[in-house]
Order: C-alpha cells, then structure tokens, then sequence
C-alpha cells in the first residue's frame, strides 16, 4: 500500500488486512498444539473463543483510538484517564509483555532445530539461543529490512509452508477419515478443569491485533468500517487457526501432539511417512520454514518493543537509554541491546508455557486498562465526533475477559508478573520528575510515523497474499472495463 493509498482513505478491505497482518506471525508455529495436553481435541474450542475475546478487545481499542486518534498504546490511554503512574504501570506491564514474547522466539526456534538435529544438549541449545539474539540484534540496530521483490520472496517463504501443510493434511483427512475420527473421540479426554489455562496460552497467538488500531480520520466511514474490519479480520484468524489444528489432531493423536516440540513438522512427517523421500522433502519445507518465521519475528517482537520504550522515554517515563538513536542507522540501538540481552536471560532459565502465560499476563493488564480507559475519557470530553457502536458493553466486557484471564495465569505466574510490576516502581520514581523528550514524541506520534507502521502489517504472512489477491482482483477489473 502507498502513501497515496492511505491517504485516499482506507477502505474495509484495506483495515481488514491491517487486522490480519497484525495478529498472524510466527506465533502459530509456537502455539499451534498448546491445547492439546490441556483439553486433547476439544482445545479446538477454545481457538474459537479466544477469537471472540479477541475481537471485544480488539474493538476497546477501536473505542480509546477514536477517542484520542493522535496518541496510540495502552499506557497513552491510562495517563489521560488517570494519570501519568497509572501510564506507566500500563506502560510498563505491555513493555513486560511484549519482553516476554520476544523470549519466547529462541526457545521456539531451539525447538524446531531439534526437529532436524535431535540430540542438541543443554549446552547447545543455550548457544543457539545466543547467536539467535545475537542475529536479531545486528539486523534490528543495522536497520536492515527487505524490499520490492525480496520481500515479495520473504513473505513467500514463510507462509508456503503453512499453506503446505494445511494442503496435504486435508488430503490426508479426506483420505483416511477412520483415522481422524478415532484421533477425535473422544473429543474431552480430559474434561474441562484446564479451561482457563489453555486458553491463555491460545489466547497468545491473537496477541497483537491491538497494533492495527489507527487514528479513525485515515479511514472511510469510520463508524462502520472498524467494527466490521475486526469482526472479518480476526473472524479470518479464527478460521486459520482453527483449520491449523483440525488438520493437527486429525493427523496426531492428541498424547502424542501433546509432546511434540516441533508439532507442524512432525505431523507433515506422519502424513508423508509413508514415502520416505517425501517425508523428508515435507519436514524440511515446514520445518524449515518454521525456522525461518521464528528468526523474522523482530518485526513484531524487536522492533515493536524497542519503539514502545523509546515512547515512554519520550514522555519521560523511561532511561533516556532508550531513546538513544545510533547516528548512522537511526535507530534505537542500546533500547534494543537492553531488551534483547535481558531476554536471551529469560529464554534460557523459562521455559515456552511459563513466558508466554506472564506475557499474557501482563497484556491483560494492559487490555483492562485499555477497556476501563473508556469511561473516564468520555466523561473528560474526549468523545469527538466518532462513536463505535455497542454502548458500554463492549468496554464492560472487554475488562471482564481480560481480567478472566489474569486470574487464569497460576499462581507462580501471577506472581512472577507482580514481582517483575514492582520492580518498574524505582524506574518511575527515579524518571517520572523528568521532562519529557518533546522532539521524539512528536516524531513518534506523527502522522507519517502511524502510516509507516500500517504499511509494515500488509508485508505480514497472510495479510500479504491477501493484499496480492486484491491488486490482481483490481488490475482484472480495471481490464473489464477499458
């Protein structure tokens, strides 16, 4: 999409795939087989209404971005609803959260590398998680991003293997159904008391829809548009994801796909088993392209949480560290040395299950803080002239479900989240008294800044075919009518 595009006004099907660009990464690939030892096949349930929270949330977000279109992010929400500590306790704990996340890349890669090297030690382990961090550091500070044709290629790479495997596992069902009824029933092996707990590491993988949110002035008939674009966006999620894991449990046994470090490879492994050479050929493309995914998540994971701290920075909330900008590259680079080296600690001592339930942890705060944001910045008189429909159900909602997942993280995690909360509290008394950095909010918060990171959400997974189809849908058009 051009600048010329955006500034024509977005249209449903543009903010739609803003939508699914935000939320579909690697994440899948992490996350496919979470439920599995949960709930067994009925955790395909639990994808679903992971969507559903999804999308209240999602339009929460909608709500606060209408009601300050020129300030983005959870902690700008809270510092004008209530203030700037509770700003930065918000601030704060989606810094933690997107932190968390970004540990959980090297653990997941390690994982896949297994897939094709299985006797990699502790040691070993621990050294490619390393040189991962050490990559991410010297592509995110260097700046160095793909372009035209080679990010066309990128793109390509990492989303052809997912097509792959949903493509010969839905042969494989079709052609051996006896099979997948059995690895079906029964369809709650386990019952239900794992519920919560299921859902909060299915809910991970929606994680991210919040970023797509933009100011309501660059898109047409704003009022109509947002709800309907989330509703189709994470509606299509929901249906990639659930597709994912039906071809997943229809393919694997549950107990077995409970274990499975490296679930999508190995079950495109099980579906070609019988063709040596293809199997080989199979786990190779999934496994490898797993990989391959996993190592490009800087662009949602580096880079989104460099330029949040580099945002509390400006607003004088955070170490000026943070928004210390390498004089060639322009780029935060000690913000993302900080954060990457902090994270490689936390990627070797946790393990996946523990990082991504305190990263949703911490969201969850943020999401509450986001949904309850609403009343007080209506009565403040920040309304506007643009409203999303749904009164105050929505926000009651959106704060219910997320304060439902926070008290679904175990207490060890709860409890780790508390702990790592507190320990923002000397970084707020040290930097609070601090003036703010007016130069780089301004630049931040720019609208040239806001269209730089929509245009990044279509170069994402499947929002880029979806975005391919649309310009070959429209060149077809524009030859019918000429």
């Amino acid at each position: 999409m051009s600048n010329a595009e955006l500034k024509s006004e977005l249209t449903l099907f543009d903010v739609t795939n803003l939508v699914v660009g935000a939320i579909i990464g690697a994440d899948i690939y992490v996350a496919s087989a979470f439920g599995a030892g949960l709930l067994g096949p009925f955790s395909l349930i639990v994808w679903v209404i992971a969507g559903i929270i999804a999308i209240v949330i999602a339009l929460c977000f909608a709500q606060c971005a209408a009601l300050l279109p020129k300030v983005g992010g959870p902690y700008a929400y809270a510092h004008a609803a209530w203030g700037p500590f509770a700003g930065f306790i918000v601030g704060w704990s989606l810094w933690l959260a997107e932190w968390m996340s970004l540990a959980v890349f090297p653990v997941a890669f390690a994982q896949y590398l297994m897939f094709f090297f299985p006797g990699l030690d502790q040691i070993s382990q621990i050294v490619v998680k390393v040189l991962f961090v050490i990559f991410l550091i010297v592509t995110n500070v260097a700046g160095v991003k793909a372009a035209g044709r080679t990010n066309d290629l990128l793109t390509i790479v990492k989303l052809a293997p997912l097509i792959f495997f949903l493509f010969v596992g839905l042969s494989y069902i079709a052609a051996n159904m006896s099979t997948v009824s059995t690895n079906f029933s029964p369809f709650t092996p386990l019952g239900f008391g794992s519920f919560g707990s299921a859902l909060v590491l299915i809910f991970w993988a929606y994680a991210g829809f919040e970023i797509s949110t933009i100011p309501a002035g660059e898109i047409r008939d704003p009022s109509r548009t947002i709800p309907r674009a989330i509703l189709l966006g994470i509606s299509i999620v929901t249906i990639f994801y659930l597709a994912t894991n039906i071809v997943l449990f229809g393919v694997r046994p549950w107990d077995l796909l409970a274990v499975d470090k490296a679930p999508l490879a190995t079950a495109t492994d099980t579906v070609l088993s019988s063709i040596p050479i293809f199997a080989l050929i199979g786990g190779v493309i999934v496994g490898g392209g797993a990989l391959i995914s996993v190592a490009g998540s800087d662009e949602s994971g580096m880079i989104g949480t460099s330029r949040l701290g580099y945002a509390l920075a400006a607003d004088g909330l955070f170490p000026r560290v943070f928004a210390k900008i390498h004089p060639k590259f322009k780029t935060p680079y000690l913000g993302i040395i900080i954060q990457a080296a902090t994270a490689l600690i936390a990627a070797v001592i946790g393990n996946l299950t523990t990082l991504i339930a305190t990263s949703v942890f911490f969201m969850a705060i943020a999401y509450v803080a986001t949904s309850a944001s609403i009343y007080p910045l209506h009565k403040k008189g920040q309304a506007g002239h643009f409203h999303l429909r749904g009164g105050w159900l929505i926000p009651s909602l959106g704060a219910i479900f997320s304060l439902y997942l926070i008290t679904q993280c175990t207490i060890t995690q709860i409890g780790l989240g508390l702990a790592l909360l507190l320990a923002g509290l000397p970084i707020y008394v040290k930097y609070s008294p601090k003036r703010e950095i007016t130069e780089l909010k301004e630049k931040l918060l720019s609208r040239e800044s806001i269209v730089r990171r929509a245009q990044g959400l279509e170069e994402r997974f499947l929002a880029h075919l979806i975005y391919h189809i649309k310009r070959l849908y429209r060149k077809v058009a524009v030859k019918k009518t000429a």
